[in-house]
């Protein structure tokens, strides 16, 4: 599966279990680096991902906040191999 239809299929998943993905831009020169990574925002679960990371990097962010925060919903259905293989191992690519 191309890395972009993944990230597609993933972003649909975060959506569908209601996790709040927020892409950011790099920050300018003199300001701190931007990372990947996951929040609380007054009690919901948020998922910043960096145009700064590589999208391997930004897949396996999305795919370790699924696997952490999506309560089960994803145990019983169906998603594409590529997809289930991600996630099963807990989204280390």
């Amino acid at each position: 599966m191309q890395q972009a239809s993944l990230m597609q299929a993933l972003l649909d998943l975060a959506d569908e279990v209601g996790l709040e993905v927020r892409a950011v831009r790099a920050g300018g020169e003199g300001e701190p680096p931007l990372a990947s990574g996951v929040c609380r925002v007054k009690g919901r679960v948020w998922l910043v991902l960096s145009s700064a990371d590589p999208v391997d990097v930004q897949i396996s962010t999305l795919a370790e906040a699924l696997v952490a925060h999506s309560g089960g919903a994803l145990e019983d259905r169906y998603l594409p191999p590529a997809v289930r293989a991600l996630l099963d191992r807990g989204g280390a690519g």
